[in-house]
């Protein structure tokens, strides 16, 4: 914990504003009630969606977790951060991860009064000199992984939960805890007048991995008897449909505690609040995982269909953006950087080249998208969003295809044929992106 520096003001005089950023951990886009699922009970977010912009065209820079984040707290995309794989097993969790001469977001947040915490999934990297606390944040609680059993908090073998670089040994459900902790800071800080940059990735739902499970422990989905009671479920349930939804019900619970203390200290006017999805829900069969939903986008996680880059989204922040909005204008996640960064007054530096552009008018209904097009490149999958348009190839000996995403936001139908020159455009785009970042 840091001493309080007090509640400075932005240029107009107001109090600085708050930011509580919640990002979940594979959740589908059609996974949510307010994202047209009606079997899911998840009220807190649904209300959420009703109180700011709801964000039908928002995507993440990547479609796996560990280059997501990287991208999130960067501003850039992987090719420009590095970041491009996922970090594998304890060797990549516990070793250098993302460079360490990336500035991240509470870097900027600090020397301007910010109190800056992560309490939750960090996955960028936790060898010595990389771990949140040694990069800028000034708490942190939470585990390293990607992937931590949510009772034991064991990952592969290894003791996984810690409070700065120490680790800590605390009985709970993970979703629950982190909720705890978080809605501990927020009062602390209400009453220091002190504002606050909350950073609170959650590791749910994701789905659990035998790796993380002592032996004779079931690979299940986990979460507490009172999410399963919701559904009228017995607890003990293995169907997996079931025991998915009760995860998503906790951590839909989990936030609306969190949204309940910022209204509690008297902060919901004064707090920028941010949900989206690291990535789509992955599709991978006969591992219980096609109980997620990505209706009614094509495919999942790690792959650039729809799926696995357009994700769940909601911003609120009553002071600027209309309650009952819907943004359609297409954005991503490296957009939060400047926008928090211009947020809190913060100063971005001259020679910090950031992808990210500030998408505040958009969110307000006062503007477009920020952005002429949005890139991505992983493993062998490109794809450029322009407009309505999407522009997809599934490796690099395979031509491009085009979508119209107004029309076909399933991407069924390549168009490519009857519009080359739409084409020909968006892919001299990508060439130039791709030759500008050294893409491979």
């Amino acid at each position: 914990m840091f001493p309080s520096s007090g509640r400075s003001s932005s240029p107009s005089g107001s109090p600085q504003p708050n930011v509580v950023l919640i990002t979940a951990d594979n959740l589908g886009y059609g996974d949510l009630g307010c994202f047209g699922n009606p079997d899911v009970i998840t009220p807190h977010l649904d209300h959420l969606s009703t109180l700011g912009a709801r964000c039908t065209d928002f995507y993440t820079a990547s479609p796996t977790c560990t280059v997501s984040r990287c991208s999130l707290l960067t501003g850039r995309y992987p090719q420009h951060h590095g970041m491009t794989q996922q970090l594998p097993g304890i060797e990549g969790n516990y070793g250098v991860g993302l460079s360490r001469e990336e500035v991240i977001l509470p870097r900027l947040l600090n020397p301007v009064g910010y109190l800056t915490a992560c309490i939750g999934k960090w996955n960028i990297g936790f060898g010595k000199g990389s771990r949140p606390t040694e990069r800028a944040f000034q708490e942190f609680f939470g585990h390293a992984s990607g992937n931590m059993d949510y009772y034991t908090h064991i990952y592969a073998g290894r003791h996984d939960l810690f409070r700065g670089t120490e680790p800590v040994y605390i009985n709970g459900y993970s979703t629950d805890l982190f909720a705890d902790a978080s809605c501990e800071l927020i009062h602390r800080c209400s009453e220091e007048q002190r504002p606050f940059f909350l950073y609170l990735p959650f590791n749910a739902p994701h789905f659990a991995k035998q790796r993380n499970k002592a032996p004779g422990q079931p690979n299940l989905w986990q979460a507490p008897p009172r999410a399963f009671r919701a559904y009228g479920l017995d607890p003990a349930t293995q169907d997996p449909k079931e025991r998915y939804y009760a995860v998503i019900t906790a951590l839909d619970e989990a936030i609306g505690r969190v949204l309940h203390q910022i209204d509690e200290d008297g902060l919901t006017q004064n707090t920028v609040v941010i949900f989206f999805s690291d990535n789509g829900a992955f599709m991978i069969k006969d591992l219980g995982l096609e109980v997620a939903s990505n209706k009614p986008l094509r495919d999942g996680g790690v792959t650039l269909w729809e799926g696995g880059i357009r994700v769940a989204c909601m911003v609120r922040w009553p002071a600027q953006i209309p309650a009952g909005s819907i943004c359609r204008e297409p954005m991503m996640s490296c957009d939060l950087f400047p926008m928090i960064a211009h947020i809190a007054g913060a100063t971005i530096p001259g020679n910090l080249v950031l992808d990210g552009r500030n998408p505040i008018d958009a969110l307000k209904g006062t503007g477009s998208s920020p952005h002429e097009a949005l890139f991505f490149q992983f493993r062998k999958y490109s794809a450029v969003r322009q407009d309505r348009y999407k522009l997809l190839r599934t490796s690099p000996e395979k031509p491009f295809m085009l979508f119209d995403l107004m029309k076909d936001v399933g991407e069924t139908r390549d168009i490519r044929s009857e519009n080359p020159q739409i084409a020909a455009r968006m892919e001299g785009g990508f060439e130039a992106w791709r030759r500008e970042t050294a893409a491979n």
